[in-house]
């Protein structure tokens, strides 16, 4: 019994060794920015971002960096589970919707969790709870006109919130969570690990916040806690992710996905960050945001984590609609050389900031023009932490360890990358080349001001073909000109939409 007691003893003083090495990681995962609002991709840049280029200095800056998606839970989905979303869905949860996970889905969470890390999720969810677990009165609704058209909302009373809420970030593996959910949408109020922190007990109303400086509300209807300041959620969840890393033990690694609620509408900078940039209120909710990501590196630092800590920056999709009258009144495009914006399947909607830090793994100041996609953090996060993933686990994510630590590889080192936003238009991506299945990539109406300052017209081929190396910005559509390209792109695609995984890992894979 002596020698038993011994050997576990001895295991366990193992593991706690090996699990010290580990590294840390945090995602810090920013809301509708685009690839040109970040200093360090785009020289032209309005807004100053210093912490984020630093990072970039620190680090790998990839220039060529994919969410899965145009639009939100979309791409949040596809990073934290290494598949692309339109495997299973194209659109975003609404307001009191459902999860989009399954019982047995693999997620980064569950992965670290396994591995003995501790795992937090702060900030932005938008993949989904079980609200229905809490419903005692669906009657309790009203009717509400929004954007010319009538919706259901839900009163207060219809929910009992002293209930947890099932299946949301703690069902996924993190041990803790701290959000608002989504900022635009209902309930307004900050929800700690499956509760509510304080109980709606009114109904939303825009009149009762402080002006908006730029674009519209866009909130949903529904309950919110009386006095909510939307105002106040950027910095609350700051310092709640500074707080959680303060609470964080050497002895153990730790995971923490730092989702923001910014710069996504409503755009609401602090009065402190009004007027630090060249592309109004939108550029300065961007300064607030590069300041907060500040201030948990500095988290980083002070704990003494940012030696052993990978950190990536990234976005969930380009910038929203509102960047073609920044572009008209600042001259500042935030989607940088690319075409297009949020939802599109244009460059511009989903090639986004992607910024990976690793001191003493990653040499800094690199960049690296790999085309690269959010699904790939899975398996290369694996390698990190030596967890082996199986055949149908994360099936399209590829290893960046070797464009990280500048291996020999064969490039490109994707075969190809699959973007998506709805269901009509797909584009994939080989070497130079994009395809995209639809007669345009455009899905947020792009002006006749900003078609005509950029050449941009309309193509009469049922698909369009781009060589993004000779034509970044795709304005010659080579579609009739290179029918055998079209055809193998095209018969390329419609097998990883039949279900084949776009990772060299994944089950019936012909990689």
């Amino acid at each position: 019994m002596k020698r038993f007691f011994l050997l576990c003893s001895a295991m366990l003083a193992i593991s706690v060794v090996q699990a010290a090495k580990l590294p840390n990681v945090v995602v810090i995962y920013a809301d509708d920015m685009g690839f040109g609002d970040l200093g360090a991709n785009n020289p032209e840049s309005k807004i100053p971002t210093p912490n984020l280029d630093q990072l970039a200095d620190q680090g790998m800056r990839f220039t060529d960096g994919h969410s899965s998606s145009g639009i939100c839970t979309p791409s949040r989905f596809a990073l934290l589970t290494g598949q692309h979303h339109w495997r299973r869905f194209h659109g975003i949860v609404n307001a009191f919707g459902e999860s989009v996970f399954e019982p047995d889905d693999f997620t980064l969470a569950k992965m670290f969790k396994s591995k003995g890390y501790n795992t937090a999720a702060v900030g932005k969810w938008h993949l989904g709870w079980n609200w229905d677990a809490l419903k005692i009165d669906d009657t309790a609704n009203t009717t509400v006109e929004q954007w010319g058209k009538k919706k259901k909302a839900y009163k207060p009373e219809a929910f009992d919130w002293s209930k947890p809420i099932p299946n949301g970030p703690l069902a996924q593996g993190f041990d803790y969570y701290f959000g608002d959910g989504t900022i635009n949408f209902p309930p307004y109020c900050f929800v700690e690990n499956d509760r509510v922190t304080e109980v709606p007990t009114v109904m939303m109303d825009t009149k009762l916040f402080k002006e908006i400086p730029e674009g519209n509300w866009e909130f949903r209807p529904g309950p919110m806690v009386e006095g909510w300041n939307p105002y106040k959620v950027l910095p609350t969840l700051a310092d709640k992710a500074v707080a959680w890393i303060g609470k964080q033990k050497k002895e153990q690694p730790f995971f923490l996905y730092f989702a923001f609620p910014s710069p996504h509408a409503p755009i609401i900078p602090n009065d402190e960050y009004r007027g630090k940039s060249e592309a109004g209120p939108y550029g300065d909710f961007v300064v607030e945001s590069d300041a907060m990501a500040g201030k948990i590196f500095q988290a980083l630092e002070a704990g003494g984590f940012s030696k052993n800590t990978i950190v990536v920056f990234t976005a969930d999709n380009g910038p929203e609609k509102y960047a073609y009258e920044r572009q008209k009144k600042f001259g500042h495009w935030s989607s940088g050389p690319s075409r297009g914006l949020k939802r599109d399947v244009w460059e511009g909607g989903h090639r986004v900031p992607f910024v990976v830090s690793w001191p003493g793994k990653v040499k800094p100041g690199m960049v690296s023009d790999e085309t690269v996609s959010q699904v790939d953090l899975a398996t290369t996060f694996a390698k990190v932490i030596g967890y082996d993933m199986t055949s149908t686990e994360a099936v399209d994510s590829y290893n960046l360890l070797p464009v990280l630590e500048e291996k020999k590889y064969s490039q490109p080192l994707r075969k190809a990358t699959v973007q998506n936003t709805f269901d009509k238009a797909f584009a994939l991506r080989q070497g130079d080349w994009v395809y995209i299945d639809a007669k345009s990539g455009e899905h947020s109406k792009s002006p006749a001001w900003f078609n005509e300052e950029r050449g941009y017209g309309k193509d009469a081929t049922p698909g369009l073909l781009y060589n993004l190396k000779d034509d970044p910005a795709q304005h010659v559509n080579l579609y009739a000109s290179h029918p055998e390209k079209v055809g193998e792109m095209k018969a390329l695609l419609e097998r990883y939409k039949g279900g084949e995984g776009c990772a060299p890992h994944a089950k019936n894979s012909n990689h």
